[in-house]
């Protein structure tokens, strides 16, 4: 063989293997997007995880089956173990693969582990299903292994290194949604802790509940009516934090203190507190013009800010300087009596409802440092009244497009610490 003779089979080894790379690449990417697709409008972790074996199950198609055991200790707290298929009955994931030899040198040795055979799956009626080859991938958050993606395959089948990578790109992604789904676990119980520490403010919503019904007796019994109004969410930030740092007792009393001195600034504004909505309150302001509203709102968001940060200061010795974070927006929203009926009782209260209230809420999310977020409807209400800071465009949980938020303070702003 000539030496230009092994120069061309050299080159066209290089471009099927190009070829091969571009092939996979392209795959490996249309994967990716697929599965940011189907997991980006779910906030139920075992939607995600199912999704995710799925996409496993038809990138890998020799797989049997795709197990994803979940080794977090609090998993029980957010999410349920995912079932595996190759039983005649419901069996999860955990208990039937945690002892395969796989699982157990993955564990032990800290990386992914391939065995060649394995034991076979035997089912409670006795019938046998046999396996082929079976690989075990840990998936690692912050050096802690906290779950396994575990790969059951037909008999005579291999993997290949296509395999390997789409279940390193798999464990990534599954690490994501289990600190997510942790994370969104952690902040519902801090909500909840907060609503409780915020029923002193309860009598307050009934209050303008009770005027609306000896004046209109005939509204309990109306259908909600769309309506402007302006939304007003405050969430108070880093709530953990201060758990941590304090005891209950004095965290309590200190979110009491916080947010007690907002009531009066609201409702000389003319807002009415809807409800104490998790770590914060939800204020509608609905009883005038569209643009009445919305300067009520902001007019009322820089009032509680001052308050805020004059009763931060005199805290700041013995604690540290509390940060409220608001979001504002205003629209048309659905406006009208709602019951929640327990077996005790039955609460009434006033409430707006739509995409109106839920991008304030996001806003007020959004928000850090104590910042006031507003929307475009209601920068648009306000115009010439106060300044406006652009924030740029941005996507928002829970909201479908990006959309434009804007500042109320000044961006070299920022509270004491």
């Amino acid at each position: 063989m000539t030496v230009y003779s092994a120069f061309v089979i050299l080159v066209k080894t290089i471009n099927q293997e190009l070829l091969v790379m571009e092939k996979y690449y392209r795959e490996r990417f249309e994967a990716q997007r697929r599965i940011a697709k189907n997991i980006s409008s779910s906030l139920e972790v075992n939607e995600i995880l199912e999704s995710l074996r799925e996409e496993t199950r038809n990138l890998i198609t020799s797989a049997l089956e795709v197990c994803i055991l979940l080794l977090d200790p609090d998993a029980h707290k957010y999410t349920r173990p995912l079932q595996c298929a190759l039983y005649n009955r419901p069996v999860n994931c955990l208990s039937c693969k945690k002892d395969r030899a796989a699982v157990i040198r993955a564990l032990s040795r800290k990386k992914y582990v391939v065995i060649q055979k394995s034991e076979d799956i035997v089912r409670s009626d006795g019938t046998v299903i046999e396996t082929g080859p079976e690989i075990a991938m840990p998936v690692f958050v912050n050096g802690e292994i906290l779950a396994v993606i575990h790969v059951v395959s037909e008999p005579g089948s291999r993997f290949n290194r296509k395999d390997f990578y789409f279940l390193k790109d798999m464990t990534e992604t599954v690490g994501n949604a289990i600190v997510k789904a942790k994370k969104h676990w952690e902040i519902s119980q801090e909500k909840i802790k907060i609503s409780q520490t915020l029923a002193h403010l309860f009598p307050f919503v009934p209050h303008s509940v009770r005027n609306i019904v000896e004046r209109n007796p005939e509204m309990l019994s109306q259908e909600k009516q769309s309506k402007e109004v302006t939304v007003l969410f405050l969430d108070l930030e880093d709530y953990t934090r201060l758990s941590d740092r304090y005891s209950a007792k004095d965290v309590n009393e200190l979110v009491e203190q916080v947010f007690s001195r907002f009531v009066d600034p609201i409702q000389r504004s003319g807002g009415d507190i809807n409800e104490t909505a998790g770590d914060g309150l939800m204020i509608i302001f609905k009883d005038d013009h569209a643009e009445n509203n919305a300067r009520s709102a902001v007019r009322a968001a820089f009032e509680i800010y001052e308050i805020n940060r004059k009763f931060s200061r005199r805290l700041i010795k013995k604690v540290e300087f509390i940060k409220v974070n608001m979001g504002i927006n205003s629209g048309v929203a659905l406006l009208g009596m709602t019951q929640f009926k327990g077996s005790l009782e039955t609460r009434m209260t006033y409430t707006a409802t739509g995409p109106v209230t839920n991008l304030a809420a996001r806003l007020a999310d959004y928000a850090k440092g104590g910042d006031i977020l507003i929307g475009e409807e209601t920068r648009k209400l306000i115009e010439g009244l106060w300044p406006v800071y652009d924030h740029g465009i941005t996507t928002l949980k829970g909201i479908e497009k990006p959309i434009g938020i804007y500042s109320l303070k000044t961006p070299s702003s920022k509270d004491l610490d």
